[in-house]
């Protein structure tokens, strides 16, 4: 007699699946990062952002200089994730075509995020990832500085190339929020001569609000290595200095996403410099942060916990607040009241005054 195998069916209930599922999509996550950054590196974005119609499999392949299999691969996962889109040539044919999704990912778009794709992507960025549970069990070294033998204010500044990477993508950031700013609640830049931008980077963020409100004075405040790289700007000047020492004076003080990179002690010690710089009577600090529960239904709040966490791998002093973390902070730096206007994004204005 012969030997029978005996096969059952393996049916897995709903709640065996979903884990597996999810457990799979955490494995293989970096693949989604991964090619974004390589669309972008071979300029898929930016060539189907210049097409008014589709481009076919072989046409693509032959303006990047790729290979067709490899290519089809790579643009049959990104359309799954609606980065692009498949689009009718003719009856018998297909071809590539942009989304909303995609023209973010140009190099030179209006709302380009290309470039903080690339830094967040970068080997530079991913390795402190890797040293965060021993840092959590006791290791003296903080994330980045056992990466990198430094922490990322004095990496930045020891290599040029990453500091200009660094800049570049905190800059794609800076348009999309002034933007936000602009558009919510442009009224917090009323009345102001001169505007001084603590931490602006390369100044994009200040050259939008003076192109926006041109009766503004610019001066965009950072460190000596960084503003050193800063563009000419018509209507801004570039300072360099420390902000823990000092603040130009001016009407008001702006601050983006600066303060999130401070403990409560260091940002209190720069806002007390902010509060110095500005008129006692009328002045006021401009703060672009985020506010963590302001909304629990908020569409951001799983982004502002994954902002928290970046805050504590790359800073380790770093973080987001909630509402009274911040209140705290104000108080203690001198300040007697705020005001939070939400904008479409993460992150809130706060109106700082004396």
């Amino acid at each position: 007699m012969g030997t029978e195998i005996n096969r059952e069916k393996v049916v897995l209930k709903d709640t065996e699946v979903k884990p597996q599922e999810e457990i799979w999509n955490y494995i293989l996550g970096f693949t989604h990062i991964a090619l974004v950054k390589c669309a972008i590196e071979l300029g898929i974005p930016d060539i189907l952002e210049n097409r008014e119609s589709p481009i076919t499999l072989v046409d693509l392949a032959s303006e990047i200089g790729c290979s067709q299999s490899l290519l089809h691969r790579v643009m049959r996962f990104l359309i799954h994730y609606k980065v692009f889109q498949e689009k009718p040539i003719s009856e018998t044919s297909v071809g590539y075509a942009k989304t909303p999704l995609s023209r973010l990912l140009t190099r030179h778009g209006k709302h380009s995020m290309a470039d903080l794709v690339l830094l967040t992507s970068s080997s530079t960025m991913l390795a402190p990832w890797d040293k965060l549970s021993g840092w959590m069990l006791g290791n003296k070294d903080l994330p980045f500085e056992a990466a990198h033998g430094k922490d990322i204010w004095e990496y930045s500044a020891a290599n040029p190339d990453f500091s200009k990477l660094f800049n570049d993508g905190m800059a794609c950031e800076a348009r999309m929020l002034v933007s936000a700013v602009l558009e919510s609640c442009s009224q917090v830049f009323e009345g102001l001569t001169t505007l001084v931008d603590v931490g602006g980077g390369n100044g994009t963020a200040l050259r939008l609000i003076v192109e926006a409100c041109p009766w503004i004075k610019g001066i965009n405040f950072d460190l000596s290595h960084v503003v050193s790289m800063a563009p000419t700007s018509s209507g801004v000047e570039h300072v360099g200095g420390n902000m823990f020492d000092h603040v130009p004076k001016a009407d008001a003080v702006f601050m983006m996403k600066i303060l999130h990179n401070w403990a409560d002690e260091e940002c209190i010690a720069i806002l007390r410099r902010c509060r110095e710089a500005i008129p006692q009577n009328k002045g006021k600090v401009i703060i672009i942060d985020a506010v963590l529960g302001r909304d629990e239904e908020n569409e951001f709040k799983g982004l502002g916990l994954m902002f928290d966490i970046n805050m504590m791998i790359y800073t380790s002093i770093g973080k987001e607040r909630n509402l009274e973390e911040w209140s705290h902070v104000f108080h203690e730096a001198g300040f007697t009241r705020y005001t939070i206007k939400h904008i479409q994004a993460l992150q809130s204005a706060i109106e700082l005054y004396p």
